[in-house]
């Protein structure tokens, strides 16, 4: 079935305006395959390290595979990330949302929130994931600084 995610950047280096991406995404995606679909509804590089967690907010985390930060093993986690599907994650415990945390310099954070209207079949014409809607301007990755 085809979910509706509401991708929402909370937090950034250099987030100025809203940023908000609607994607569909088939429920058997990967965390992988999210990753790389809200890279490209954002337009950033897919050059810095990643991870999702879960959290009431995204200061109160609570990691995917280890609880100690010293023992992270990004490897290992990418290779999870890849086998992990969306509705092995769905639902979620009550009162804790998805995140994705990229770029552990510049900190840029989203909020993931599976929308409540009802799953789709998909359709046989349309590759998924796919972006159905933007808000905002997609945050600057690296904004050109004057001198």
């Amino acid at each position: 079935m085809i979910w509706t995610l509401k991708i929402e950047c909370e937090w950034g280096r250099y987030l100025e305006e809203e940023c908000i991406r609607m994607i569909e995404i088939d429920e058997e995606s990967t965390l992988y395959d999210l990753h790389l679909i809200i890279q490209k509804s954002i337009k950033f590089g897919n050059d810095h390290l990643f991870e999702f967690f879960r959290g009431r907010h995204f200061r109160h985390r609570k990691p995917f595979f280890s609880e100690d930060a010293w023992d992270f093993d990004y490897e290992k986690a990418i290779d999870n990330y890849q086998q992990m599907t969306l509705n092995e994650i769905y639902p979620l415990p009550k009162g804790l949302k998805l995140f994705y945390h990229f770029d552990f310099g510049d900190d840029w954070i989203f909020k993931i929130t599976k929308s409540r209207k009802k799953p789709k079949s998909p359709d046989k014409e349309v590759e998924y994931p796919q972006l159905i809607e933007s808000i905002g301007p997609a945050p600057q990755q690296y904004p050109i600084w004057e001198e």
